[in-house]
């Protein structure tokens, strides 16, 4: 026999209780209790069970719940599909699947694509409802239609200016308010018009949608040419070139929501290609030179990478206060090669990645010998790359600086048996 469900996890839409489905209705009926939002309570005013609010403290309130849902049905009201970026997830991890009946009314964002007429089985979803706008932009470089739920802080208009102080405006917008609701409004802008916009409510979803129909997902490696940054001089710049990149891009075993160190960002090239690579993660770019500060903040607006934060400041001084990295990519040193080593292993999440980029014998030698003294031995190539230059009718090769790549992982520590 299947155990009883004593709690129903009910959807219910902006219009309440009239696209309720008989079974939903049952619920709410035979519950002796009723939890929810006060707009989702206010739709039953003649429940006269116990009524609890859900606001802040959703802990307390699912503990309340288990111990209600021992003696009496429990119906708890949620917005839509519980179970879409909604609070399901915690209901079910707190009270157990066996215990809960979930009856989804259709989402938000299911309503506002049939408002809108656009199909979407190949539509990406993000939620910033609650939470912060930065790697935004990163995230959409690889979709052509997506849907976003928003909140005051992220509003749609918000988010169009930050895509236009990019120049991420090759996109049309839909902003889809009060959706099921009597005041439903749904309406199509520019990313420009969007921007200016200032009459948007509160309860509302964005879609957007490239307005090129031939745009294609960009290559999973970025590979960008030196080309592709500003950069300081001399000769062809002060910036590590893309072969090298290429290497010590894949030596730091970058997943999509890696948090990264990039120690002597210069230009900003690592960051930029490794931000590209973990559009759910975050890169810290270290850099000392004002010069190469203000070249790194302008190649991150060029290529609209949003999930950067440049922090101005020597190495190892400013690493003490970053949140733990993945992977740590350390491109200049200044002469304190063994200070940033030693910092960046004590922070280095275990199992994540360090890449050490040297030009001088001096800086290889001591980057080894600092390895050594923890008991490391790095995985060490000498990268010496030529390409093919116009010379008259011809192509000659003109040899690059050859570079030797340090690569080493922090050992994960396993417990030991007693």
């Amino acid at each position: 026999m299947s155990p009883r469900r004593a709690i129903t996890l009910v959807g219910i839409g902006d219009d309440g209780c009239v696209s309720l489905t008989s079974r939903a209705v049952s619920a709410v009926t035979k519950a002796g209790v009723l939890v929810g939002g006060e707009r989702h309570l206010e739709f039953f005013p003649q429940f006269h069970g116990e009524r609890i609010v859900l606001k802040g403290g959703l802990s307390t309130v699912l503990d309340r719940v288990a111990e209600l849902a021992e003696e009496q049905n429990v119906c708890v009201l949620a917005s839509g599909d519980p179970m879409f970026f909604g609070i399901g997830g915690l209901v079910i991890k707190r009270l157990g699947a066996e215990h809960v009946e979930i009856l989804p009314q259709p989402s938000s964002v299911q309503w506002a694509f049939a408002r809108a007429g656009l199909k979407w089985d190949d539509a990406a979803f993000l939620s910033l409802h609650g939470r912060s706008a930065e790697g935004f932009l990163t995230r959409l470089k690889r979709h052509a239609k997506v849907a976003i739920l928003t909140d005051e802080n992220t509003s749609p208009p918000v988010l169009a200016r930050r895509m236009t102080e990019h120049g991420e405006t090759a996109w049309i917008a839909w902003v889809c308010e009060n959706l099921g609701g009597p005041d439903e409004r749904v309406r199509r802008f520019t990313v420009e018009d969007l921007a200016a916009c200032q009459d948007i409510g509160p309860l509302n979803v964005l879609l957007l949608v490239r307005s090129d129909p031939s745009w294609r997902v960009p290559c999973t490696i970025p590979f960008l040419h030196e080309d592709a940054f500003a950069k300081r001089m001399p000769k062809k710049g002060l910036i590590t070139k893309r072969e090298v990149r290429l290497l010590s891009l894949a030596a730091m075993g970058i997943r999509p929501d890696s948090v990264i160190w990039d120690i002597g960002a210069g230009s900003g090239s690592v960051s930029v290609e490794a931000a590209l690579l973990a559009p759910e993660g975050r890169v810290y770019a270290i850099e000392v030179d004002q010069e190469g500060v203000e070249m790194c903040r302008e190649n991150l607006r060029a290529h609209a990478v949003d999930n950067v934060r440049v922090i101005a400041g020597r190495a190892p001084e400013v690493l003490a206060d970053l949140e733990p990295p993945d992977a740590v990519f350390v491109g200049g040193s200044k002469g304190s090669i063994e200070e940033i080593i030693d910092i960046v292993f004590d922070r280095l999440q275990p199992g994540g990645h360090l890449v050490v980029n040297a030009i001088t014998l001096e800086n290889a030698g001591e980057t080894y010998q600092v390895l050594r003294r923890r008991g490391l031995v790095p995985e060490v190539t000498l990268l010496q790359v030529s390409r093919a230059e116009p010379l008259a009718h011809y192509l000659r090769y003109e040899a690059l600086n050859p570079i030797q790549i340090f690569a080493v992982s922090k050992p994960i520590q396993t417990g030991v048996a007693s």
